[in-house]
């Protein structure tokens, strides 16, 4: 018993003493930011635009990858605080109206409440209704990483519309 008590106390002053070397990483070496957490107002951010076209006159761009969030190709400013009473999103892109005002319609998904597994009809899903927690509107800011992925759509249909719904009930019913 001794010599158990013994390694224990032995192994966690070794692990102690371990843990007081600092290896002398500094936060602004490890990730992206090159700036330190202590300086954060010295940051200079990069000149980025969006989009200024309006509702209705942007070009919609193909999704990055199946079932992607589609970008938001339009001016927001006009559109936001998005909130659970009032989504702005919606005067456009409910499903009942999106395709006689040539709109996106928003998918499925999100008239779904995964949460209770039951579809809540024509209306959004409690967890659905903040569209920027997943569209993003499109800017002309330039990578910080490149990127050489090239999405391969095996539904070319799939560039301008989702069949999320259909993947997540894939071998369930």
């Amino acid at each position: 018993m001794k010599k158990k008590i013994f390694l224990v106390s032995t192994a966690a002053a070794l692990f102690l003493v371990a843990c007081g070397i600092n290896s002398g990483i500094s936060s602004e070496q490890i990730g992206l930011r090159k700036a330190s957490l202590e300086n954060e107002n010295k940051v200079i951010l990069a000149d980025i635009n969006y989009s200024a076209a309006q509702p209705g006159e942007a070009s919609v761009y193909d999704r990055s990858y199946e079932n992607a969030p589609p970008l938001i190709p339009h001016s927001i400013e006009d559109l936001l605080p998005i909130t659970k009473d009032n989504n702005s999103c919606l005067s456009c892109h409910d499903k009942a109206i999106a395709t006689d005002v040539g709109a996106t319609p928003i998918p499925p998904t999100h008239y779904y409440d995964f949460r209770h597994n039951k579809s809540m009809g024509d209306v959004i899903s409690d967890t659905r209704f903040n569209c920027t927690q997943c569209h993003v509107p499109q800017s002309d800011a330039k990578p910080i990483v490149g990127n050489t992925f090239k999405a391969d759509f095996t539904n070319k249909d799939l560039l301008k519309k989702s069949n999320l719904i259909d993947v997540i009930n894939e071998g369930v019913k």
